[in-house]
């Protein structure tokens, strides 16, 4: 039994570690850039800034592949056909007004 319950703890933390893609978003239009989150589940996306910074985050299918305490917020990412491409990113729940509200 205990070799059991090592083995799904083991498998746990292994899929944690598992790899994820990088794209750049301003390589691919939005229609691509939304279907390759929606393949991959969750994937990192990298961009210019308008003043020349790069940036990146993680961006996701839905909450699933959020962490336990964590909802979907709508994000804006650029992409090579427009400057605001709507994808998916885990966000911190908040608690108010007896409700879980997405913040």
């Amino acid at each position: 039994m205990k070799t059991v319950i090592l083995a799904i703890c083991l498998s746990l933390v292994s899929a944690q570690a598992m790899a994820i893609s990088r794209y750049n978003s301003q390589s691919m239009s939005c229609g691509k850039v939304q279907s390759v989150v929606d393949n991959e589940g969750a994937v990192i996306l990298r961009y210019t800034s308008a003043s020349g910074n790069p940036l990146y985050d993680r961006y996701v299918r839905n909450a699933r592949f959020c962490a336990h305490n964590e909802g979907t917020r709508v994000m804006g990412v650029p992409a090579k056909d427009t400057s605001s491409c709507p994808v998916l990113k885990c966000w911190p729940l908040q608690y108010d007004d007896d409700d879980w509200n997405i913040n």
